[in-house]
């Protein structure tokens, strides 16, 4: 077992997830693999994260962690707005129940029909470069329509300790810092609806520290540009970065840290900010831990010595526990035998693969699994986000996993 706390119950050896033992479930489902998110989980989450944060932030779900629809219709109605990052992601956001007003559509590269698209229904365009402003105001030209647009910043800075960096140095992603005091002061207000400033500068960080520093530096660089802007500045999209703990040695975020020290970069607030609604943008942090795949044990196999169980799930569905999603060094998931939990026998290493022919479908290597026997579960935690819609599902044509929200 991992270190670090998990956010399912065990009852009766089994894990249970939204009330219900994972046997029952999956009985119930009538098929596996299966991903079941548990809804109460992302509710006490966000909750959590209202009460932790300065009041009157706004909370926006990044979309591209979980694009469930149910997910979706649950959180439309606990955050206060969605990023969407394709039309196609629009097309959920709004079928969601979420309003065009709340939504803001962020990519660097935003095919014309998804410009139309966003710019037909009213949503907020964050755009990324010189060209792309061009192009959204010829689409509101055309349709008789004042786009609402935020200019995505590429910082001079970057989140230290990031999983994943998406800002600072040279980037596809925003509009240099440097170059956007012209740009900004060109804006041409009949044309564009400029609503505010999106900086993003990285993710998957557990330093409450470093996400701190990010956000001060955000704070005195959106102060600067605002003195730019042909009018106020109604909004900042702080991103986020909040991650989880994944692997041993891992340590939760510390997000009470994170609000105070928020708050105190707050005070005083730049001028320029004093009427601007900052948003904190977040996807794994709120349905990354509310997630759990679940897999059978086909076949139990040694092999010169080693254990190995083979499973009906894989990397085709869940790519990033099979380490092949941006690791340079494979770590294991937190993994159990979700339907015997703890088992009275001695601990054996087995190792868990897929039905793939490719030694990359490895889902969990030599960890304490061996009393799993064929038919068993095998469950692998912290799989709500960038799960099934971040994996190769296409691979040799398996049949995709069952999604239930619970």
């Amino acid at each position: 077992m991992h270190p670090f706390p998990l956010a399912f119950a065990v009852q009766a050896n089994q894990l249970v997830v939204g009330g219900e033992r994972v046997g029952a479930l999956v009985e119930r489902v009538g098929s596996t693999p299966l991903y079941v998110y548990d809804r109460a989980v992302m509710s006490e989450r966000i909750a959590t994260l209202r009460q932790a944060l300065p009041a009157g932030l706004h909370l926006h779900y990044a979309v591209k962690a979980n694009p469930m629809p149910a997910v979706l219709r649950h959180l439309a109605g606990c955050v206060d707005g969605f990023d969407v990052a394709s039309g196609g992601e629009l097309t959920l956001a709004l079928e969601a129940g979420m309003a065009a007003q709340r939504i803001s559509f962020a990519g660097p590269g935003k095919r014309r029909e998804e410009l139309e698209q966003a710019v037909a229904a009213g949503v907020q365009i964050s755009v990324e470069s010189e060209s792309q402003l061009a192009a959204v105001a010829q689409v509101g030209a055309r349709f008789g329509l004042r786009p609402r647009v935020a200019i995505r910043v590429n910082p001079d800075f970057e989140l230290k300790s990031s999983g994943m960096r998406m800002g600072g140095g040279a980037s596809p992603f925003g509009i240099d810092a440097e170059r956007l005091p012209i740009l900004l002061s060109r804006l041409d207000g009949e044309v564009l609806d400029f609503r505010g400033l999106h900086v993003f500068a990285g993710s998957q960080n557990l330093s409450a520290v470093a996400i701190a520093e990010a956000q001060q530096h955000t704070l005195a660089l959106a102060g600067r540009l605002a003195e730019h802007v042909p009018g106020p500045l109604h909004s900042l999209n702080l991103g986020g970065g909040f991650g989880i703990p994944y692997f041993p040695g891992d340590r939760p975020l510390d997000l009470a840290e994170v609000g105070a020290r928020l708050a105190q970069s707050m005070m005083p607030m730049p001028p320029a900010l004093r009427e601007t609604q900052l948003i904190i943008e977040l996807g794994r942090y709120i349905v990354g831990e509310a997630g759990l795949y679940l897999c059978r044990v086909l076949e139990r196999k040694v092999s010169r010595g080693q254990c190995f169980l083979i499973t009906d799930g894989g990397l085709h569905h869940h790519l990033a526990a099979s380490g092949n999603l941006g690791q340079v060094i494979r770590k294991n998931y937190p993994v159990v035998v979700a339907n015997r939990v703890i088992s009275s026998e001695p601990e054996t290493p087995a190792t868990v693969v897929g039905p793939l022919c490719t030694p990359l479908d490895r889902l969990a290597v030599d960890m304490p699994l061996g009393h799993a026997r064929v038919g068993d579960l095998i469950g692998i935690l912290q799989s709500g986000a960038y799960g099934l819609t971040a994996s190769p599902t296409g691979f040799l044509s398996h049949p995709l996993p069952q999604e239930v929200l619970v």
